[in-house]
């Protein structure tokens, strides 16, 4: 039993330690941050960056730590994140990757192709990450959705986010052809920012007004183009989340489902919806274990297994690796 608790957060070290090493060699220096100050120093980070992904291994692997636990590191990803860009652009070029900027809104990884007519290196990792973990992207790697999910701390409401579908269609929509006019009509580089600017704070306006209130991640669920992305595109990755039949619909698993995916209607059909991300949460408020994992046949617990040393592996390499 010793051995079974410490051995996903050893798979999660010697992977986590295996990808940034595979970077450190065949990457052509200086990639990791330690690098870019002191020679070989990016052996140091990458040591520091196995040991937390096994830390967090160790601490999620408790079904009842994962909403304390993903929201901690999750906020750690997008503080180190924006605080690099941050340094970044006060003068410190160490800290930002060579190339062009790329605005950190979620929605830019899909307009901005679009508006530029070509592949940013956002883009490249973001499809990267949905088919190696499906929708993680959304609970543990956005930059920007870990803020909606400190909105949304406490227990989550009951009611049922109305129109989900239709707003969500709505905004995609008009966000791919609004890059298209942008584009066909050359509008200037700046101009085109600033509406990009202004769609980001009116993505922070929701998480303040609406996230707040509701407990639930209404930017992230209905606003976010990219959370529409992932709701429609995670099934080209295996794995799965589903309810057995030990369910006796006490609903309090809906308390800590921050994404509007477990509702009566979803649970009564055996899984979460589609905007489910899969992020676990409800594991916490199930007290009959009623709410698992799938992937292909295997047993359900190595699937979760599974699903934790994928996920918590590619958080902490990003942040070592994710930068502008």
């Amino acid at each position: 039993m010793k051995f079974k608790r410490y051995s996903l957060p050893l798979s999660v070290f010697l992977l986590v330690f295996f990808l940034l090493a595979m970077v450190q060699l065949k990457v052509e220096r200086p990639m990791l941050m330690a690098e870019r100050f002191i020679t070989d120093a990016g052996w140091i980070e990458i040591l520091i960056i196995a040991l937390y992904g096994a830390f967090v291994a160790y601490k999620m692997q408790d079904t009842a730590n994962v909403p304390q636990w993903r929201k901690v590191t999750w906020t750690i990803f997008s503080v180190v994140f924006f605080t690099q860009l941050a340094i970044g652009l006060s003068g410190f070029d160490k800290f930002l990757m060579t190339g062009k900027l790329h605005l950190p809104i979620p929605m830019m990884i899909l307009a901005g192709p679009i508006y530029r007519g070509q592949l940013s290196v956002m883009t490249i990792l973001f499809i990267s990450t949905v088919i190696l973990t499906g929708p993680a992207w959304c609970s543990h790697l956005c930059y920007f959705g870990a803020f909606d999910n400190i909105a949304s701390s406490g227990k989550t409401s009951r009611e049922i986010l109305k129109h989900k579908v239709a707003i969500k269609s709505t905004i995609i929509f008009l966000v791919i052809f609004g890059a298209i006019l942008l584009r066909w009509f050359n509008v200037p580089h700046l101009t085109a920012t600033l509406i990009a600017v202004g769609f980001g704070l009116a993505g922070i306006a929701i998480m303040i007004f609406f996230s707040l209130r509701r407990k639930k991640m209404v930017h992230c669920t209905m606003y976010c183009p990219i959370g529409t992305i992932v709701n429609v595109t995670k099934h080209i990755n295996p794995f799965r989340m589903y309810i057995d039949k030990s369910c006796t619909l006490c609903m309090h698993c809906t308390r800590y489902c921050k994404y509007d995916a477990l509702n009566p209607a979803d649970i009564k059909k055996g899984k979460p919806s589609l905007s489910c991300t899969l992020c676990g949460d409800c594991l916490a408020g199930c007290h009959h274990n009623s709410i698992k994992y799938k992937f292909f046949s295997l047993d359900h617990e190595k699937a979760r297994s599974l699903y934790l040393l994928l996920t918590i592996s590619l958080h902490a390499a990003c942040i070592a690796l994710a930068r502008i």
